[in-house]
């Protein structure tokens, strides 16, 4: 446990909470965290974990814009179902992504877990391109992800960040209800 795994964890929960609450914020504050967890997933011989934290980087750049700009008339991005055959091209993606990254790993790396740390790699890139694209969906695969994340990091000593996906499951459905009803019109006022 390290002072910036602490760190990095708490600046990720605030991300997630106002990721919920649809508020802008939540992308800055998650490149900060992500950039921290590239030196804890290194240091935890995480490899895929690590590789995942600079492709968030990139994707929350991303998200922060299309939720600018990603809507109609490049206005504000709404939130919305995923469309089926964007869930099915993307998990077909993260189970290709899977046996890859994980053979590679395995193969040719002290990988701790390559096989399931790349798993849940893929599919939290999935998670993160549907909220990227304000598809309320990303909340349930985020629940999924956090709930196998949790025992990967407790049997590598990273207690924090196993806590931390814990607690993240709090947020996310929290996340569920308030874009169910941002969807419905309902806007929530806390």
């Amino acid at each position: 446990m390290s002072p910036l795994e602490i760190t990095a964890a708490s600046i990720l929960m605030i991300s997630v909470v106002l990721s919920a609450r649809e508020n802008i914020w939540s992308w800055p504050t998650a490149i900060i965290g992500v950039a921290m967890y590239i030196v804890v997933c290194y240091d935890a011989k995480l490899y895929a974990d690590m590789g995942l934290q600079f492709i968030y980087v990139v994707i929350n750049i991303y998200g922060w814009w299309e939720w600018l700009h990603g809507g109609k008339d490049k206005g504000e991005l709404h939130v919305s179902k995923a469309p089926l055959r964007i869930l099915i091209a993307g998990s077909v993606v993260a189970l290709a992504g899977t046996a890859a990254f994980g053979y590679f790993f395995q193969r040719y790396t002290p990988a701790s877990f390559p096989f399931a740390d790349s798993a849940l790699s893929c599919f939290s890139l999935l998670a993160q391109y549907l909220m990227a694209r304000k598809y309320l969906e990303n909340w349930y695969l985020w629940i999924a992800v956090d709930v196998f994340y949790v025992p990967m990091y407790m049997a590598k000593h990273l207690y924090p960040t196993a806590i931390l996906y814990a607690a993240f499951i709090a947020p996310c459905v929290m996340g569920v209800v308030q874009w169910q009803r941002a969807m419905n019109g309902v806007r929530s006022t806390a």
